[in-house]
């Protein structure tokens, strides 16, 4: 059993930065491809951003390539989401996921832990 817990969010202004982070607790972390996750008020969930299990493998949303990276730090057991460029359209609920020798899917259903998010707001 992986538990999730994120930490990080909060209000930015437009353009500024967060560091989103995922700490995961169980062991065995070395072995799980993670991903993150957002949801708007009133949007479907969509993903963000993937790394496989080795941490070789990266994925973006086109929505956030360029502005966003993920990185997953094996000796701490946490997963972070660096976020740079921040727009209002960033605004959302981020969660993080994980699933054993998992490839970093961008698909919310391959992945078996969840966190319970934490909120993200960027003004204008």
């Amino acid at each position: 059993q992986v538990q999730l817990v994120e930490s990080g969010g909060g209000v930015v202004q437009a353009g500024g930065s967060l560091r989103l982070s995922c700490a995961a607790s169980g062991r065995a972390f070395s072995t799980y491809g993670m991903g993150w996750f957002r949801q708007a008020p009133g949007k479907e969930r969509e993903f963000v951003a993937g790394i496989n299990w080795a941490g070789g493998i990266k994925s973006y949303a086109d929505s956030v390539k360029g502005r966003f990276t993920i990185s997953k730090d094996n000796a701490k057991n946490t997963v972070y989401l660096q976020m740079n460029s921040l727009r209002p359209e960033d605004t959302a609920h981020y969660y993080c996921a994980g699933q054993q020798w998992g490839t970093g899917s961008s698909t919310a259903n391959r992945y078996d832990y969840w966190g319970q998010g934490t909120q993200v707001a960027v003004s204008s």
